[in-house]
């Protein structure tokens, strides 16, 4: 169901409500409860509340393997970087001196 059409008859009621003063209002939300107690109403809103939840489980287990996959893509990278930085680490380490460690400062953030 569209948006479109509720926010219309919202804007509709609300408008006539506001015309024709408290009494109209007061008519107009009991209209609209009586609406929404209907078994009809209920079971259309039950339903689409199940189905709600099941495409939020569905989105959940997607996230969260597309959240591993992008994990194990980080730490094979990480490594990567980490054994190719190795040898030339090592190699400017052992030419400052066996003490010296190279530290690079992070850049400012903001």
């Amino acid at each position: 169901m569209s948006k479109l059409p509720i926010l219309a008859a919202f804007g509709v009621g609300y408008v006539l409500g506001a015309r024709a003063g408290r009494g109209r209002y007061d008519q107009i939300a009991g209209k609209a409860q009586q609406v929404w107690r209907d078994p009809r109403v209920q079971r259309r809103a039950s339903q689409a509340q199940d189905v709600a939840a099941e495409k939020a489980s569905q989105a959940a287990s997607a996230v969260g393997e597309k959240a591993a996959h992008a994990a194990t893509a980080v730490q094979e990278s990480v490594k990567d970087k980490i054994s190719g930085d190795e040898t030339a680490s090592t190699h400017t380490a052992s030419a400052a001196g066996p003490d010296v460690a190279m530290i690079t400062p992070a850049p400012p953030t903001r």
